[in-house]
Parts: C-alpha cells; sequence; structure tokens
C-alpha cells in the first residue's frame, strides 16, 4: 500500500475516521486496484491511514453491507466477486429499482440536467469514434453512471434511491469487464441514453419512462447472458 494515503487521510479533517477509511477502500475497490479475493488487513489499513483498527472496521462492515466485501472463515475480510448468477439478480433487481427511481425523478429533472446529461452521453458517444480502438471500459462505465445518476438522484423516495446506488455499487467493478465482453452494447447504450432524454424532455407518461429504464438495464444483461450461455437457464424480465 502507497504511502501518500497517510497524507491524504491528514488532509481531511472534515471526515470522520470510519468515512475516511470507507472512502479510501471504496474507490481501491470500485478501480479495480483491489480485485476480487484481495484480502483486507484491518490492521494495515489503519495504518496506512493513520487511525486505529476500530474505525476502520466499522468501515469494512458498511462495504460488507454494501455487497462490495464478505467475510470467510479462517481469511477475514475479502473484496467480493461476482458471479453470472449473482450478476442476473443484482441486474434484474437494479433495472427494476432503477427504472423506479428515473421514473419518478422525471418531473423534477429540468433543463440543465438534461444539458448535463447530454453532454455526458456526448463524450461516451466520442469514445466510440474508431472503436475500439480509443474505447476504455472503466472510463465508459463511469460515465455511464454519471449520466444516469443525474437521472434518478431526484428520486423523491429515498429507499428507492437507496436500493439504486447499493445496486450500482455492487456491479461496479465488473460493469467495466461487462462492456469489455458485449461492446456491441456500448454503441446501444448511447443511442439509448437520448430516447430517454427525449422521454422525459417530452413529459411522457411516467409509466413510459419506467418502462424505457427497465429495458434499458435489462438489454446489457441479456447481451451479457447470451455471450455467456446462460440466457436460457436464466428468466430475465
Amino acid at each position: 500500500m502507497s504511502a501518500p494515503a497517510g497524507a491524504a487521510a491528514a488532509s481531511s479533517p472534515t471526515l470522520s475516521k470510519s468515512q475516511l477509511a470507507y472512502e479510501w477502500l471504496h474507490g481501491r475497490i470500485v478501480s479495480g486496484e483491489l480485485g476480487p479475493g484481495s484480502r483486507l488487513v484491518l490492521a494495515q489499513v489503519a495504518t496506512e491511514l493513520d487511525i486505529s483498527v476500530v474505525p476502520v472496521r466499522e468501515a469494512v462492515r458498511r462495504l460488507e453491507a454494501e455487497g462490495l466485501v464478505t467475510f470467510e472463515k479462517n481469511v477475514g475480510a475479502t473484496v467480493a466477486g461476482i458471479d453470472p448468477v449473482e450478476y442476473l439478480y443484482t441486474m434484474q433487481t437494479l433495472s427494476l429499482v432503477e427504472g423506479a427511481a428515473t421514473a419518478l425523478s422525471a418531473p423534477a429533472v429540468g433543463r440543465s440536467e438534461l444539458d448535463a446529461a447530454r453532454e455526458v452521453n456526448g463524450w461516451m458517444q466520442a469514445m466510440l469514434v474508431d472503436f475500439p480502438a480509443n474505447f476504455d471500459p472503466v472510463k465508459f462505465t463511469q460515465l455511464n453512471h454519471d449520466f444516469h445518476s443525474v437521472l434518478f438522484e431526484h428520486c423523491p423516495n429515498p429507499h428507492i434511491l437507496d436500493l439504486v446506488h447499493r445496486g450500482w455499487n455492487r456491479l461496479t467493478a465488473l460493469r467495466g469487464s461487462t462492456f469489455s465482453f458485449v461492446p456491441e452494447r456500448a454503441g446501444e447504450s448511447v443511442a439509448e441514453h437520448e430516447e430517454l432524454l427525449q422521454l422525459i424532455e417530452r413529459g411522457a407518461p411516467t409509466a413510459e419512462i419506467e418502462l424505457a429504464a427497465r429495458r434499458h438495464r435489462s438489454a446489457t444483461l441479456d447481451a451479457y447472458l447470451a455471450r455467456t450461455d446462460a440466457h436460457p437457464s436464466f428468466p430475465t424480465l
């Protein structure tokens, strides 16, 4: 582990020690620096951040609740992996809750938000120029999250919004690999984004927006399952 983290901890007095540990670990997990199966040695993390083990343990428990960390007997805390069945169930759930969140957010999404989302989608489109030479699946995934967060963050139901955040957190480490595995979805995703924006712009019925958002999410799942030959075994939405 690198030395600068301790300095970063000292320069962030507004964060609680538990939050600091959470953000430090979360960032390394979702970026892939700590890959599936990586062991989290609490004492080592505490030393790196110049804090006690107690807030690190609290942060790890939070990551466990989000599905990013698991505890194994005689091993301790490790970064969780995602198997195809887990990916299926998480994507199905996210399709439902993100579709609902997007639809409920729609009335509060104004012109500035629509312009911001369309700008992000433009950056995603630019990554497809000379595809696949300039395609970075990790960066594409981050832009994808940035786009969707504009559309669902105004959701007035905090419980639904929390489920959306948890779903994204669970999938983040794998999503870059997913777009690498089904690269044709990248272009289709950008086109579907524009369709979603147009629905919100014209004030389409809530049910229509929700269905479009659900289909958008399910299409990536269908493409992934088809590639892995798992599609016939698992019912999708």
